[in-house]
């Protein structure tokens, strides 16, 4: 079929029959389950749970059972570290830069940008700075600049299809902190320009408030803490934060929270 109403007419009677299937699995587990041992049960349905998804019926009930569509085709999670003291310097320069591609159907994570960042106005990293990040000197030495870091992020979402006008894709962050102040105040100071898909995103402090009805005052710790979750890594690692920010995500979805865009257009 080759017009898009026989398509659609397809979805759905694809769909109608893994709900039927669904339903008459469910039927026959309640029917046999005061007969069977539950590991034998368990077998059983995992044996045609896998037989489902042989003929293609295993994602549109793994859909149907999990949470509702989101907004946003991926969500891009993303957490600067960037140099730091006491009292603070100036300019701070981003020094770990980590991109996480969330499905935003599945909100299971797809690729990962992860790069680190060569500071040219305060080169050697402070204790302080190091003790808080975990970010040693070795590992940001003769990495690239900022510039040739976001040169980098252009080819990864061109590659991974995000820059697809067609494709919905927004950027997630713990806090308004990193697209609003530091990457803008960053490339300002160099002189460069900031790709327009930065110029929005997710404040997941705000659409945690919103879902659970509390502000989280310590971040990443108050929302693992409030959702039951295992904090993932060490605080202040950009990657580590991304993976707990994907997790709280995920979260939040399977309980049925639709995100939406918090940050104001520029």
């Amino acid at each position: 079929v080759s017009d898009a109403s026989g398509c659609s007419m397809i979805a759905l009677l694809h769909t109608g029959a893994a709900k039927f299937l669904q339903n008459l699995l469910s039927r026959a587990r309640q029917a046999v389950s005061p007969l069977l041992p539950a590991g034998v049960l368990k077998g059983f349905s995992s044996i045609v749970s896998r037989k489902l998804a042989s003929h293609g019926f295993g994602a549109s009930m793994a859909a149907m059972s999990s949470f509702p569509p989101q907004r946003y085709h991926y969500f891009l999670v993303l957490d600067f570290e960037a140099t730091c003291d006491k009292p603070q310097i100036h300019p701070q320069e981003i020094i770990e830069f980590p991109i996480l591609k969330l499905n935003g159907r599945t909100m299971e994570i797809e690729s990962t940008f992860h790069m680190y960042v060569q500071p040219v106005v305060h080169p050697q990293l402070t204790p302080f700075c190091t003790e808080l990040t975990g970010i040693i000197q070795g590992m940001v030495d003769g990495q690239p600049s900022l510039q040739q870091v976001l040169e980098r992020v252009d080819e990864w979402m061109a590659k991974e299809g995000l820059l697809d006008p067609s494709v919905k894709s927004i950027f997630v962050t713990c806090g308004d902190w990193d697209l609003k102040v530091m990457l803008p105040g960053q490339c300002q100071y160099l002189g460069l320009p900031v790709a327009d898909y930065f110029k929005q995103w997710i404040n997941l402090k705000k659409a945690y408030s919103f879902a659970m009805g509390s502000w989280p005052k310590n971040g990443l710790l108050d929302m693992n803490k409030g959702l039951n979750l295992q904090h993932i890594g060490r605080p202040h690692s950009g990657i580590d934060d991304c993976k707990n920010i994907a997790n709280i995500m995920k979260t939040l979805a399977h309980r049925g929270f639709i995100f939406k865009q918090t940050s104001k257009p520029f």
